[in-house]
């Protein structure tokens, strides 16, 4: 008898402990959902300091390089603007889930569309969505940035990097932000190498987009403030092309007669064009004004792919550092 009331002791004890056990565990969930409830995060935006509440999950992006910063962070957006334009012109190996909805255009985003999404966080952008901004948010907690601002335009490139970092410190994911802007300059550093072994480095270059408007050639040239030229300045290039003003998109829209002033020996001309708006095969094919430059004579002319993205993030920024190298030392 004594062995039997030992026994059942011992098992009520056991019993006792587990539930034990398990309140603690479910008592430590709960604490960590608190937690990352109760987490606030203030930044600077575009129109001011603005506190984020707990860690955003479901959130929205209208313009296209934030989606990409999601991304590059491993997060997926639940919408973002203009999907369509993002896939034909962002040219990155990562990719949307198919859960990822397309919320309008970036210009005018569908209200309707983000509303049913039912975020907890809007990521927009001054320039495009200032009307936009009290429908915005009367639907959710929005974050405005403003990447053509005074101070942005100054270096296009480190701003991209700055947005990135608070794109992050939002998401609560600083360390991985730091991984990736650490892959991001090694990388670097491997294509500047690419560049050393090539006997390039210290080439002075002019970096061009080109196309037609109403079948007249339009060339812009990317200024140092400009994503193309600071990542051709951190590969060890120096840029030609010098604007008397900060120019707000990074590039100055120029004609072919322009680019007389470049004439300098070994100048290299990189230019990005699409394949059925290629300006120089078409309307300046036997200009004389065009066929005539030094870089042209000398066939230093070098062709980027269409999709080439000027305008990216980090991924981009990876992509872009890649062609540029590609273009110039395997041609």
């Amino acid at each position: 008898m004594k062995k039997l009331i030992s026994l059942l002791f011992m098992i009520a004890l056991t019993l006792l402990v587990a539930c034990g056990g398990n309140d603690t565990t479910e008592d430590d969930e709960t604490n960590d959902t608190n937690t990352d409830q109760d987490r606030t995060v203030t930044i600077e935006d575009a129109i001011g300091e603005q506190t984020i509440t707990g860690i955003p999950e479901n959130i929205v992006v209208l313009e296209w390089s934030y989606a990409e910063h999601l991304l590059a962070l491993g997060i997926q957006p639940a919408g973002v603007a203009d999907l369509d334009g993002f896939h034909q012109w962002v040219n990155i190996d990562a990719e949307f889930d198919e859960s990822v909805e397309d919320v309008g255009t970036r210009q005018e985003p569908n209200l309707e569309a983000i509303s049913r999404l039912n975020p907890d966080l809007i990521i927009a952008v001054d320039f495009r969505h200032e009307q936009f901004l009290d429908s915005l948010g009367d639907i959710a907690p929005v974050v405005t940035f403003a990447p053509y601002g005074e101070e942005a335009i100054q270096d296009h490139y480190q701003n991209m990097i700055d947005e990135f970092q608070t794109v992050a410190t939002i998401v609560d994911q600083e360390e991985e932000a730091e991984s990736v802007l650490a892959d991001l300059e090694q990388f670097l550093e491997d294509q500047k190498e690419r560049v050393v072994e090539a006997d390039l480095e210290g080439a002075t270059y002019i970096a061009t987009q080109a196309y037609s408007a109403q079948n007249t050639p339009v060339i812009r040239l990317f200024t140092d403030n400009s994503m193309v030229a600071q990542v051709m300045n951190n590969l060890g290039f120096e840029n030609a092309y010098e604007s008397d003003t900060v120019e707000v998109y990074g590039y100055s829209e120029v004609n072919v007669e322009a680019l007389q002033n470049f004439q300098e020996e070994n100048l290299q001309f990189l230019y990005i064009v699409q394949e059925d708006d290629n300006i120089f095969e078409n309307q300046l094919k036997g200009n004389p004004v065009w066929e005539n430059l030094s870089f042209v004579q000398e066939g230093n002319t070098h062709q980027l792919p269409g999709d080439t993205w000027t305008f990216g993030g980090t991924l981009s920024a990876k992509v872009l550092t890649e062609t540029l190298v590609d273009a110039m030392v395997n041609e």
